[in-house]
């Protein structure tokens, strides 16, 4: 990462932080590793070539005191968000010089930072898009049909046609629509953003197929804004629940 002020034309990396999570509650300073978990993201963001900044938005003075203990940035945000979206939105109101925003999920630390390279520069390459996500090939043990798990189809120019639950593409001659788990591609909540239109769509009004899918990357498809798409192989998970933490710490020790 490259250590400047924000200037015109920056990078920054903005990463929600809550504490009151249903499934893991506190997760961000979960610290059995010696270190809280949010620490490992940002460190894992500090390794990147693109980025020129880092924050945490967070609604807990527990997490910003412990950012600023690590010497992170961070700042407070309101309580009443419903989503990060939504909450990386308020953090940038006074960041008026950076031109792209990426979302780096707080509790993903082990993100490969190539990923938010490549990221940022197909956004920057597809300049009529006003925002970017990644998608991954399933994994052999994966489940497509799992609805915890969302998929994408794409067209020919990696642009998102449609984010969904359910089995997308349905393979209608294939019988039970099961084939190969290399015939899907799973989405991954990496996301980066031009400025003006991040502010933009968090002003715009929820969608029918976005409440439906409770994916809020529709609401960007149904208002006609399009979404390019990084395909890659992406071998981190995300940490939802007490048990993958441990998971991740058993692998951090080792």
């Amino acid at each position: 990462m490259k250590t400047t002020d924000v200037k015109n034309g920056s990078v920054i990396a903005i990463i929600p932080a809550r504490f009151g999570s249903t499934r893991f509650p506190g997760k961000p300073l979960a610290g059995k590793t010696g270190k809280p978990l949010i620490r490992h993201v940002v460190e894992a963001v500090r390794h990147t070539e693109s980025i020129d900044d880092i924050l945490v938005a967070t609604d807990d003075r527990r997490i910003f005191d412990a950012v600023v203990g690590f010497g992170a940035r961070a700042v407070m945000t309101r309580k009443d968000h419903p989503n990060g979206t939504s909450r990386i939105a308020e953090a940038i109101e006074g960041l008026e010089a950076c031109d792209i925003i990426v979302n780096v999920q707080g509790d993903e630390p082990e993100i490969e930072p190539r990923l938010i390279d490549d990221l940022i520069a197909v956004l920057r390459t597809d300049a009529d898009a006003p925002m970017a996500t990644l998608a991954s090939p399933f994994a052999e043990d994966e489940d497509p049909t799992d609805p915890n798990i969302v998929k994408v189809a794409v067209d020919r120019r990696s642009r998102a046609l449609y984010f969904s639950r359910s089995l997308i593409p349905y393979h209608r001659d294939i019988p039970g629509s099961r084939s190969s788990t290399r015939d899907y591609l799973k989405h991954v909540g990496l996301y980066a953003y031009r400025r003006d239109f991040l502010l933009k769509y968090v002003t715009l009004p929820p969608t029918p197929l976005e409440e439906a899918e409770k994916l809020e990357q529709l609401r960007a498809l149904e208002h006609g804004h399009p979404i390019a798409v990084l395909q890659a192989r992406v071998l981190h998970h995300g940490i939802d629940t007490p048990q993958q933490y441990e998971e991740f710490v058993q692998r951090y020790r080792e």
